[in-house]
């Protein structure tokens, strides 16, 4: 049933729409889900097409629990429904998988109308809420193995017994799983979630979120793998999983296998080898949590294995072994007055470091930070390779300070992987090597600028492996391998241009564009581009012609993502001139 007489949920306004949806998922155990079908933007870097929902989960046995909550903008409908389902007051435990505002915006709302209400969660997640809420509450810290009995409904004859499974890092330190034995429903927040607002309660389309389950992954639990494979280890040891109820878009059931599957393969592939970067930040400090993302993304986009690593939380034997043993590590600017656990975990990591490691620094913006400059000369002090120079946040963290920390990173990724991508280019034979460098192709500069109200992102990259690949609507495809830059910038419906340089007059564009930028550098600095022409990105004055594209699909290849967009617009600016062509001897590099 919906909470109301209409199907899709019930309107809370016009301007952003926002809906609620309550439906029954198993044995005594409903789903209150927050329908946020606006929302375009997740934290600053990280775009939305679909919008997303905030889920949560009400159980009752001879006792009641509430698992997470919801956003903040939805307190004058979310509680009102909840309500309707239950008198707060008769809520015995309320579940916290983690404590990102996002699923716990709604806890103190629900403790004014229940001070008796009982946490349960991490040790961490509760140390957490106790510096969000800044107020007494009941609490029950617990980890992986230990147990929750609601005891046996009366009305279903159901036992609902929950098991919990430490899940930390994903993608929070504070993260855990419950899993319901008489259900056999798994909750797991974050984990296994995708941003995609429908009506749709589970996952009857995997075609249609196929491509948001992908990004999501890519996005947040790709940086770490290693923590995903252990989640997925203790999950293998439960009974078996009916659904996996996730906090953000359809639950997942009817496909179950299929998506599992995908996390497994996905995590194994970006563990393998030896090579890792150790990206360090302090939870809740700053803008650490959404800087170290950016920086991990980056890393991971080059190829790169990387590992996520909270300084608070790590206990020290963790921290000493993870940062021995990765081939770079990334350090923030940490508190001037930490107290004395963090204090420890920053000795620990500073003494853990190798002399041959690469290791880079960034702002966390927190306000108390030690100078990063201080950071940087220490760091040099013990005798490490600089990965990268320090990024410098001078202000609230924008679109632009993002791109630069996932450029850095990419930069880092690539010089993890410089061994490997030599080894592979020696590997191809060589008569297929040369036969395959016979393919010709175009020489084109893709440029693409995103506004915001958090700042301005641009990019380009000189493409050559750009075809036609449609006739009606008019479209094409462009290769884009993973490690650019500009790669962030290209998923659907973004928008871009494609400018054809002219074979009379594109060296000078092509030595620019395809020099080395540091990040976060302006592309276009010192070329003339004609502003407005076209929607998406800069078109280029000495271009022969433009095509402004709309990213249609993303087909996924070993090395590169296969873009294909609808042309909406272009011009030719000399309609005498020919197309550059690049030729190549041989197929192994550009």
């Amino acid at each position: 049933m919906t909470a109301s007489a209409t199907a899709s949920g019930i309107p809370v306004s016009a301007t952003p729409r926002l809906s609620l949806q309550c439906e029954p998922i198993g044995p005594d155990t409903t789903a209150i889900r927050s329908l946020d079908w606006d929302r375009s933007r997740f934290d600053i870097e990280f775009g939305l097409r679909n919008g997303t929902t905030y889920n949560s989960f009400l159980v009752r046995g001879e006792r009641t629990a509430l698992i997470d909550t919801s956003h903040l903008k939805f307190a004058s409908t979310w509680l009102p429904l909840l309500q309707e389902q239950i008198d707060p007051k008769a809520i015995d435990h309320l579940i916290v998988s983690h404590t990102e505002p996002d699923h716990s915006g709604l806890i103190g709302h629900l403790l004014d109308l229940n001070p008796e209400l009982e946490i349960v969660a991490s040790k961490v997640a509760i140390a957490y809420l106790a510096d969000q809420l800044h107020r007494p509450f009941k609490s029950r810290a617990v980890k992986s193995g230990e147990q929750l009995d609601l005891g046996t409904n009366p009305a279903s004859g159901v036992q609902h017994r929950f098991e919990f499974l430490s899940a930390p890092n994903l993608h929070w330190p504070d993260t855990i799983f419950s899993f319901d034995h008489g259900s056999g429903i798994l909750y797991t927040c974050d984990a296994f979630g995708l941003h995609y607002c429908s009506d749709d309660l589970f996952d009857s389309d995997p075609g249609a979120i196929a491509p948001d389950f992908r990004f999501y992954y890519d996005c947040l639990m790709g940086p770490n793998a290693r923590s995903v494979l252990q989640a997925l280890k203790r999950m293998d040891a439960l009974p078996p999983i009916s659904t996996v109820a996730v906090g953000h878009g359809p639950l997942l059931r009817h496909h179950l296998g299929l998506w599992l599957d995908d996390y497994r393969t996905w995590s194994s592939e970006r563990s393998t080898g030896e090579a890792y970067a150790a990206v360090c930040y302090v939870s809740q400090y700053g803008f650490c949590d959404r800087l170290s993302q950016a920086i991990a993304r980056g890393i991971g986009k080059a190829g790169a294995a990387v590992q996520l690593v909270d300084l608070r939380a790590s206990d020290a034997q963790e921290l000493s072994a993870l940062i021995g043993e990765a081939s770079a590590v990334v350090v923030p600017t940490w508190p001037a007055s930490a107290d004395a656990e963090l204090q420890a975990s920053i000795g620990t990591l500073l003494a853990a470091l190798k002399p041959k490691q690469w290791v880079g620094c960034y702002d966390a913006f927190g306000g108390d930070d030690e100078p990063i400059d201080t950071v940087a000369s220490q760091l040099r002090g013990l005798g490490q390779k600089t990965a990268f120079e320090p990024l410098r946040v001078r202000q609230v963290p924008g679109g632009g300070d993002y791109q630069r920390c996932e450029e850095a990173g990419t930069d880092l990724g690539q010089l993890l992987t410089k061994e490997k991508t030599i080894a592979a280019m020696k590997a191809l034979d060589a008569d297929l090597d040369k036969a395959l460098g016979r393919l010709a192709g175009g020489l084109y500069v893709v440029t693409a600028r995103q506004e915001t109200a958090e700042g301005t992102r641009s990019s380009a990259m000189v493409a050559s492996w750009v075809s036609q690949a449609s006739f009606e609507p008019p479209g094409l495809t462009v290769a884009v391998a993973k490690d650019r830059a500009i790669e962030a910038l290209l998923q659907v419906d973004d928008r871009f241009v494609l400018n054809i340089l002219r074979e009379d007059n594109h060296q000078e564009l092509l030595r620019h564009f395809l020099k080395r930028f540091p990040p976060g550098a302006d592309r276009f600095a010192g070329v003339s581009t004609l502003e407005g022409a076209a929607t998406g990105g800069p078109v280029l004055g000495d271009a022969l012609a433009y095509l402004g594209c709309r990213v249609v699909q993303r087909l996924e290849g070993p090395d590169h993502w296969i873009i294909y967009a609808e042309v909406e617009q272009g011009n030719v600016a000399d309609t005498e001139a020919s197309t550059a062509v690049h030729r190549r001897k041989v197929g192994n590099h550009y």
